[in-house]
Order: C-alpha cells, then structure tokens, then sequence
C-alpha cells in the first residue's frame, strides 16, 4: 500500500486526509492518506526513514517555507514562488512543488468572473500569501500586503488606513487567524467596506468565517478557500502519481 499524509501544525482544521482517502476509496486505490502533526521541522527525517511506504506528502503551515532547505530538488515554479506545499519522494529523494499556486489561480477566477481589479490586499506574508502574490503579478493585479512584522510587507495592522481600504476592492486573508477552532479575524477597518469590494478568505474550516461574515455585513461578497484546496489537491495528486 502507498501511503500520502499532510504536515503541518496544528492539523485539527485539514479536510485534506478525509478528501484524499475518499478518492482512493472510490477510485479503489491501494493508498492511504495520513495527518502528521510534527511540532518541529526537524520531525521530518525520522518520520520519512519511519515509513518506507511514503510516496509524498502535502505541506501546510507553518513548514512551507522552512521545508525548503530540506529538500534535494524544488520545482522552478516553487522556487520563484519562495514556498512549497507539495513533496513527492523519489528513490529516496524529496522533491518539493507547488500547486497552491494553481489552486489559488481558480479560486481567484471563480470570485474575479473577468472584473478588473485596481488594487489587492493580501493579509499575511507567509507560505500561502507568497502563492497568492504570484498569482496576482501573473494577473497584473497591483497589491500591497499587510503583514504584522513591518519588515515582510508594505503596511502592518495598525498602519493600514482606511482610505487603502477603500481602493483595495480585493481583500484576500492568506493567514490561518480565523481558522477552526478558532473564530478570530484579522483586524482591520470592516466599516468602510462595501459593496464594490470581493473578500477572499484561503481558511476553508470553517465554511465560513468570521472575517467573511464581518465582510458581508458591511455587503462585500465572500469566498472561502474550499475551491483552492479542491484544485491544489487535484494538481498535488498529478505530482504523486
């Protein structure tokens, strides 16, 4: 039997397992799909010489980045990219993708439907947010991000102004504040959004959250991240196989 999982911490959010098993059990697959909640980077060299049978896993937070090292070839794509969330193991050898990328690419077209965007917020400046940055460059979408650390972005919480608001018409959450268990949001001025503004959320646990609830009360339109993780999924399966 081949065996797939997903890394990260926490992993109490994934669907990821739930969704690769029911493939493998419908498609009649001899494959399993396993959550590894490592607590450290480090975990994952004896957890790979553990389990001979792994053939490649999916990455989540807080390791996309911090994998990079650890890896013996990393796709162009990954490397422009700066983070990635797909490695597939080769004759021993781990070899890292990115598909968030392409998910994030779907998502977006799902949300956009051909309108024309002036200017993006991207909260966040981790692994997610950097896929989401070349999506949007790819597009020719202009955006700052907001970061907490004033050295990884253009704006931190507490300078971001509403008039940025205002002009920023796509507002996409690249953080994991919201996700289950938690119903966190990330702080910014919900009053001065409105109608003209499209909120993306890459959190897809819960459904919906509440920075997609606080947006809709002030009549923006909400997305939540279930398209992306649907699509990256479908990509990050091409890989393994």
């Amino acid at each position: 039997m081949k065996l797939y999982g997903l890394i990260g911490h926490p992993l109490k959010h994934s669907f990821s397992a739930q969704m690769f098993n029911g493939k493998f059990q419908y498609e009649q697959l001899d494959c399993r799909y396993r959550n590894f909640d490592l607590k450290s980077i480090e975990e994952l060299k004896p957890l790979i010489e553990s389990l001979p049978e792994l053939c490649g896993f999916n990455v989540t937070i807080p390791y996309k980045e911090t994998i990079i090292p650890l890896l013996d070839e990393i796709d162009p794509l990954a490397k422009e990219i700066g983070a990635v969330n797909t490695v597939k193991i080769s004759e021993g050898r781990l070899l890292g993708y990115n598909t968030d990328a392409y998910g994030f690419e779907k998502l977006l077209e799902k949300a956009l439907k051909e309108r024309s965007i002036e200017h993006a917020l991207v909260l966040g400046s981790g692994g997610a947010s950097k896929a989401v940055q070349y999506v949007l460059r790819q597009k020719q979408i202009p955006f700052s991000v907001v970061s907490r650390s004033a050295d990884k972005g253009d704006y931190t919480y507490d300078t971001l102004t509403d008039e940025v608001l205002r002009q920023s018409h796509l507002i996409i959450n690249a953080t994991p504040v919201g996700m289950f268990p938690h119903d966190d949001f990330p702080e910014i001025h919900y009053p001065v959004l409105g109608k003209q503004h499209i909120l993306i959320d890459l959190i897809y646990n819960p459904k919906e959250t509440a920075f997609m609830i606080l947006g809709k009360d002030w009549h923006a339109k909400a997305y939540n991240g279930m398209t992306m993780l649907e699509e990256q999924a479908k990509r990050s399966w091409e890989i393994f196989r």
